[in-house]
């Protein structure tokens, strides 16, 4: 990618233990490996199994590790998508080999950035939000009972909301293979990208996130997203990520290999 400019990328996560709580098991990370490719990734541990603590901190620190050791011939979404997988299989081992901690899970999801290409991996009910020219646009959708049966049967009770928001149907770490979702986008200077646990999103409104989003820098952004919901007096522990592009997308590197050659068969011009 010599001589492509550098699409720059403003990165801060935050977690926090909010306002009811005694303990924090939602954790973040990230990983920089220039201006203009990072890695990006929220967990929030399963409440109802001992180690959901444990089990979102693996998820973070494996799956960048793991990214780290993929081969960089591949794509940085690939790597990523092997990556959260990777996170999968050594959480169920972990928790298969410490009684203590069997069934032991967390959400994640986790986001790859490289020169203004998003590529997202997700499972569970954390969420990832684009918020672009006044607008915010939730982009995963929640592995739960209540999305599910909405999705379904077109329209749910309040109480049956309620009782089925926070029953997941997908978890890294409760089976051995799990099911990942994947996302791609085309990002342009201006963009937003929020990651988050629902610890923020049930307390703050999407319309609420651009609001505090829109004018900060990711640091400041963070800052007060986590602010906002704690003011708001949330029961969870709470976490964000704020991504900002700051810097215009370049064009799409010449095709190599493979892609190359599919275009010179359509006729077409190698690069």
């Amino acid at each position: 990618m010599s001589g492509m400019p550098e699409c720059h990328l403003e990165i801060a996560a935050l977690s926090d233990v909010g306002t009811l709580r005694d303990h924090n098991e939602d954790c973040c990370g990230t990983f920089i490996e220039s201006g203009a490719c990072a890695i990006v990734g929220v967990a929030d541990g399963v409440s109802s199994s001992e180690g959901g603590e444990v089990a979102s901190q693996m998820a973070i620190d494996v799956t960048l590790r793991a990214y780290r050791e993929e081969a960089p011939t591949r794509s940085v979404g690939q790597r990523l998508y092997n990556a959260v997988q990777q996170a999968n299989i050594e959480i169920y081992e972990r928790a298969y080999a410490i009684p203590e901690l069997r069934g032991m899970s967390t959400t994640l999801t986790a986001v790859a950035l490289e020169q203004g290409e998003l590529t997202a991996v997700h499972v569970g009910d954390s969420r990832l939000y684009l918020a672009r020219a006044g607008t915010i646009t939730q982009l995963t959708k929640d592995h739960t009972l209540a999305a599910e049966r909405a999705l379904v049967a077109g329209f749910l009770s309040k109480e049956r909301v309620l009782a089925d928001r926070s029953a997941l149907t997908r978890s890294v770490g409760r089976e051995l293979i799990v099911s990942r979702d994947r996302i791609s986008r085309q990002l342009v200077q201006g963009d937003v990208l929020i990651l988050c646990s629902d610890g923020l999103y049930n307390v703050l409104a999407d319309a609420e996130m651009m609001r505090v989003v829109e004018d900060r820098d990711a640091s400041a952004a963070c800052r007060a997203l986590i602010e906002e919901a704690n003011n708001h007096g949330t029961p969870d522990n709470l976490t964000a990520a704020v991504v900002r592009m700051i810097g215009p997308a370049p064009g799409r590197p010449p095709a190599r290999g493979l892609a190359a050659a599919l275009r010179r068969l359509r006729g077409g011009p190698a690069s």
